[in-house]
């Protein structure tokens, strides 16, 4: 029996990134987060190839369904986005028009319980994009140490309080262990104090943010995602980046700076002898952001960012 898939949701800042990419007809683009694939669909529309990569087996198989009426012009890798050099390798895709990653959890993940993402339903401790993948939520919560969880907290969530947190979670693993979501925010709300419990976001939702991403190794793939897609675009292909959340936006922000400068030389050389020549120009100084009706449509768009570059 075929899987049924919710194909409702709207992809994010989607007339910007088509907009920013130039699509062109036979075009080849990559989208290296393929979720739902409604960037990739509208790129369809418009006569485009499309290369779709994600490392979650439920969105290749949706993609297969949603983008069955173009699948001559469509090839679906499951795999990781920071291995992005060698799949195209793989593929013998010479050089390519367009790249777009949409990054950060698809709406179907934080949607189904049963993955573990959101602090809002309770699910085992999971939250692997990849189901494939050795490591799990419940065992970074279980068996990192306190010292580790703090970092974690700290870096990947900017969680303030993150000390006391981990203090709680290993408090709390040393009598039973935490088995599901609800548990886990339970733990971190008893952990923080009363003013904090008074903000308007759930006092879980840097926390949970924190372990998604060393679950993941979300931060840690983004530098060779990067290089590696300027490298596998052609002359004046462009490069769409979405993310949400600001430790994402300086990473991508930063490597395309670097990207666009070309010369590492020291300020005070007064030739340069690096050698270096700029790969990208920025094509957005400023991230474009969702407009009044799209957040309106989708609430979950406030915080996502689009940067653009172009491939000299």
């Amino acid at each position: 029996m075929m899987e049924e898939f919710d194909f409702g949701h709207v992809p994010v800042l989607l007339q910007e990134s088509l907009d920013g990419l130039l699509i062109q007809e036979d075009g080849v683009y990559v989208d290296g987060t393929l979720g739902r694939a409604g960037h990739s669909l509208e790129i369809l529309r418009r006569g485009g190839r499309i290369i779709g990569i994600d490392r979650d087996m439920t969105a290749i198989e949706a993609a297969k369904v949603r983008l069955a009426a173009f699948s001559d012009r469509v090839t679906l890798v499951h795999g990781n986005f920071r291995d992005l050099a060698g799949i195209l390798q793989d593929l013998n895709a010479g050089p390519v028009d367009g790249m777009l990653f949409d990054l950060g959890v698809s709406s179907p993940q934080l949607d189904d319980a049963r993955r573990g993402f959101s602090y809002m339903q309770d699910a085992p401790l999971d939250m692997r994009m990849d189901g494939s993948a050795a490591l799990d939520a419940g065992t970074v919560v279980n068996t990192w140490s306190e010292e580790e969880l703090t970092r974690i907290l700290y870096e990947y969530g900017e969680e303030r309080y993150a000390p006391r947190i981990a203090r709680g979670i290993v408090r709390r693993r040393e009598k039973e262990p935490v088995r599901s979501t609800g548990e886990l925010a339970e733990i971190i709300r008893s952990a923080m104090p009363a003013a904090a419990l008074r903000e308007k976001q759930h006092p879980a939702k840097r926390s949970f943010q924190a372990i998604r991403i060393a679950v993941n190794g979300e931060l840690d793939a983004l530098p060779p995602m990067l290089e590696a897609a300027v490298d596998g675009l052609r002359p004046g292909g462009r490069l769409a980046v979405i993310t949400f959340h600001s430790l994402e936006d300086r990473i991508v922000k930063q490597s395309m700076r670097t990207l666009a400068a070309g010369c590492t030389c020291p300020p005070q050389f007064p030739v340069c002898v690096c050698g270096k020549k700029p790969k990208l120009k920025l094509i957005t100084r400023k991230p474009l952001t969702a407009g009044a009706g799209e957040l309106d449509r989708n609430p979950r768009a406030r915080s996502a960012k689009l940067r653009i570059a172009e491939r000299y």
